[in-house]
C-alpha cells in the first residue's frame, strides 16, 4: 500500500490482505491518495478495494 498526501508518502508492505485494506480504507477516509499493489503488480484504488477482499 502506497499512501500519499501533500508532502508525505507512506509505504506499507508485507501483511495480511485484510490488513492492508483496512488500512488503505482508513487513510483514503482522512484525505490521503491511496494505492494498494497486489503480489501479481496491479494496483487498486478506493473504489477497488472491495475486489481485494473477495480474492
Amino acid at each position: 500500500m502506497t499512501a500519499e498526501r501533500d508532502n508525505e508518502k507512506v509505504n506499507v508492505e508485507r501483511e495480511s490482505r485484510l490488513l492492508i485494506v483496512a488500512k488503505a480504507r482508513v487513510w483514503a477516509s482522512e484525505g490521503w491518495s491511496v494505492v494498494v499493489t497486489d503480489g501479481e503488480g496491479k494496483s487498486y484504488g478506493p473504489a477497488e478495494f472491495d475486489q481485494l477482499w473477495a480474492a
